[in-house]
């Protein structure tokens, strides 16, 4: 009895925590419903969720501890300055050139009203859970099919493999087709999972977060595809760049052992 009344005051004060954190999200209605917010948003966190990953790649330089994390070798400090330099350029005039006007007629179609309850812990766990399932099916299928047919990985992956070893940053270092229909994958997933707005805001950050981890070339001891076994992590997909084959999943890896597309990464 006592720990049915413990369980239930638990859920009590995590259901409180999340209505006073949506009741302070809900007070920037008007940013939450712009058409601009999507795209800011995505390039936005990108950026800041990559600021770690350049301190280690600046630090590496000088920092033998910091290299051995690394998948492969380091480089100089000067070519790592350039390269960041030049995928934060490529990545903004793609934003600028194609993702926010897209994007923005995109959530102009969608409802402006936000609602006024917050989700429990439950729905917001399944909702974000069932929103990385979907996305990650989706890409699985998109990622395959633009490696598959030629045209599709001339005209619009063949840019992002212009990375052969990736760093954070180069996870959006793509088309300005290929970001955008990353991009709208993203919001579909969220759509078509009827998700409410705190959980696709949580989804949209885990996402960016796993496609930086992905793509930052350290295997370090507190990556989530060490604590996870389920994902495949940073040694993963950068067997796929270096083969240009195989591990065509975002970040689970059940799609690729179910299709025979699995390599070991490292």
């Amino acid at each position: 009895m006592n720990q049915a009344c413990e369980r239930y005051e638990t859920v009590q004060i995590e259901g409180l925590v999340l209505q006073a954190l949506w009741n302070r999200i809900r007070g920037h209605d008007k940013i939450l419903s712009s058409p601009l917010f999507p795209a800011v948003g995505a390039f936005l966190t990108h950026i800041l969720l990559c600021a770690p990953f350049f301190v280690l790649d600046s630090l590496g330089c000088v920092c033998q501890r910091i290299r051995l994390c690394r998948i492969s070798d380091n480089r100089n400090s000067p070519y790592i300055m350039r390269r960041w330099l030049d995928c934060f350029r490529r990545i903004l005039f793609n934003y600028l050139k194609a993702v926010l006007p897209i994007t923005a007629l995109f959530q102009s179609t969608r409802s402006p009203k936000l609602p006024d309850l917050a989700p429990s812990c439950w729905q917001l766990f399944v909702e974000v859970f069932a929103c990385l399932l979907l996305f990650d099916t989706l890409f699985y299928f998109w990622h395959y099919s633009m490696h598959r047919i030629q045209w599709l990985y001339q005209n619009i992956h063949q840019v992002h493999h212009h990375n052969q070893i990736p760093f954070a940053l180069a996870a959006q270092d793509a088309s300005s087709a290929e970001l955008l229909s990353l991009l709208l994958l993203a919001l579909s997933s969220a759509w078509v999972v009827g998700s409410h707005p705190l959980s696709e805001v949580l989804f949209h950050l885990i996402n960016s977060w796993l496609a930086v981890e992905d793509h930052c070339g350290y295997d370090l001891p507190w990556s989530l595809h060490r604590l996870l076994p389920c994902l495949g992590g940073a040694p993963y997909h950068q067997a796929h760049h270096r083969l240009y084959r195989g591990n065509y999943a975002p970040y689970f890896t059940h799609w690729d052992h179910v299709f025979g597309t699995h390599i070991e990464g490292g």
